[in-house]
């Protein structure tokens, strides 16, 4: 029965010297070490949502572009936008704020 198992080529494999010294460099390198392959898919995933953030921050940036551009190109709208927002007025015009309360 001994020799059957021996003689068996997975015992060959396992039964090898430089398995049994393989087998804990692969499983240090694998989850242990500081480049394992652990922290690789997690530094992966950072830069898949990095990626995605810059592609948000790029939409963004377009789209402040064109506002600003409209703003500089029609003195109204930027009369419109500075009122609306900053609550600016002209010298001598009173400005009143509703506040709707619901209950």
């Amino acid at each position: 029965m001994l020799k059957k198992i021996k003689d068996s080529s997975w015992f060959k494999v396992v039964g090898n010297k430089y398995f049994f010294t393989g087998l804990p460099f692969v499983i240090w390198m694998l989850f242990f070490d500081d480049n394992s392959w652990l922290m690789q898919r997690e530094l992966n995933q950072e830069i898949k949502q990095l990626k995605q953030s810059i592609s948000f921050y790029q939409s963004e940036l377009s789209r402040d572009r064109q506002a600003l551009h409209e703003l500089e190109s029609n003195p109204a709208a930027f009369e419109k936008y500075a009122r609306e927002k900053f609550w600016m007025h002209r010298p001598g015009e009173e400005v009143y704020f509703f506040e709707f309360v619901e209950e």
